[in-house]
């Protein structure tokens, strides 16, 4: 794929930035470099390489997945300025 600068123009537009006129060569190129990178990426051959979240292999901690709702439902409530059998009440907002 070629970007030209007619694509960095519509790039530019669609990611809402300005890009000036006299600069849209020179970001076609810097484009074309980073495609040229990538296309060089997909001929590496990756079967049997597993996915990695991190460069470097380790276990992350787990803790039980236990529920903590700290039983301080009046607490909380009192915040509200109106509440109705323990939930917050809002307006109606929908008709």
């Amino acid at each position: 794929m070629s970007v030209d600068k007619d694509t960095v123009a519509k790039i530019a537009k669609l990611a809402r930035i300005h890009v000036a006129e006299e600069e849209r060569e020179a970001l076609a190129g810097e484009l074309n470099n980073i495609l040229g990178w990538i296309e060089q990426l997909s001929e590496l051959d990756t079967e049997g390489v597993e996915p990695m979240t991190s460069v470097v292999e380790m276990d992350l901690p787990q803790r039980a997945d236990k529920v903590t709702d700290g039983d301080i439902r009046e607490k909380v409530l009192a915040n509200a300025p109106e509440a109705t059998d323990s939930f917050f009440a809002v307006p109606k907002v929908v008709e």
